[in-house]
């Protein structure tokens, strides 16, 4: 599996290692191995999901990373400590560390995990790559106060304390300052809206001063002679065309009208007398 990781074959190497994994099986659930890991078996199944863990995050397949892990150990509390850790640093990396709060409070609340030698240097990294990242400074500072100076050490631990102080202040002062930014926002949208209300209004007046102007224009228009275009092109377009069959009898009978209104207006009643 590392000389596929190597060689960059990763799928691979994910492949191999849940084959290992499966070939060893629960393996023996004497507390030695779940909190110790001393084991041989304990020790091949940690490296296997080592590796599995790396080729999954070079995959860009980090969000399976933490299921495909429990299927094997069940339990957060069963994980092993570098595995765990390799967990903490790779959500956190990813900006995803609510992922790894429950995991590692449960990892970490668990009594033969507290005897483990790794565990103070775990506390430390989950205080500071997953706690305090998320706001969660009281719960942090419990968490720190609550171990023993044999876990993490009477000097890490006022380290750890004052790394949650500062971050803590620094939260603080990101809440100050954001919301000082939305309060001078606040007068800034209501101007910018004022100003697009004011366009809004203006575009409108002058739209309605226009439809005015068209409608009294409208209304100004002889409607006799608009009638009298429209029926003409009427005719010109739709009705009087020579290669259609169906015009021929309406023109015949539009020729024979002009005939009886030219007979009627040239007849003898109307003529003027003819001199000698």
């Amino acid at each position: 599996a590392d000389l596929l990781v190597l060689h960059r074959d990763f799928a691979a190497a994910v492949e191999r290692c849940e084959a290992g994994c499966d070939s060893l099986g629960p393996g023996p659930g004497a507390p030695c191995e779940r909190c110790l890991f001393l084991t041989s078996f304990a020790e091949v199944k940690c490296s296997l999901c080592v590796v599995g863990i790396q080729a999954l995050a070079e995959m860009n397949r980090w969000r399976e990373v933490l299921s495909w892990v429990l299927q094997y150990y069940h339990v957060p509390e069963h994980l092993p400590p570098k595995v765990l850790e390799l967990c903490i640093l790779l959500y956190s990396k990813v900006g995803e560390p609510q992922v790894m709060l429950e995991v590692g409070g449960s990892w970490l609340r668990d009594q033969a995990n507290q005897s483990l030698p790794e565990f103070g240097s775990l506390l430390e990294l989950y205080v500071l790559q997953v706690l305090l990242p998320l706001g969660r400074f009281e719960g942090a500072e419990e968490l720190v106060r609550g171990c023993g100076c044999g876990e993490l050490g009477s000097e890490r631990q006022r380290q750890v304390l004052g790394a949650i102080r500062e971050s803590r202040s620094r939260w603080a002062q990101r809440q100050q300052t954001r919301s000082a930014a939305e309060e001078q926002q606040d007068p800034a949208t209501e101007t910018l809206l004022g100003v697009l209300s004011q366009k809004l209004l203006t575009m409108l007046t002058l739209l309605r001063r226009a439809l005015r102007s068209m409608s009294n224009h409208f209304y100004l228009l002889p409607y006799k002679k608009m009638l009298l275009a429209t029926f003409l092109l009427y005719l010109v377009v739709v009705r009087l065309d020579p290669a259609s069959p169906t015009s021929l009898p309406f023109i015949y009978k539009l020729v024979q009208l002009f005939r009886q209104a030219w007979a009627a207006v040239l007849s003898p009643i109307h003529r003027p007398p003819i001199g000698d």
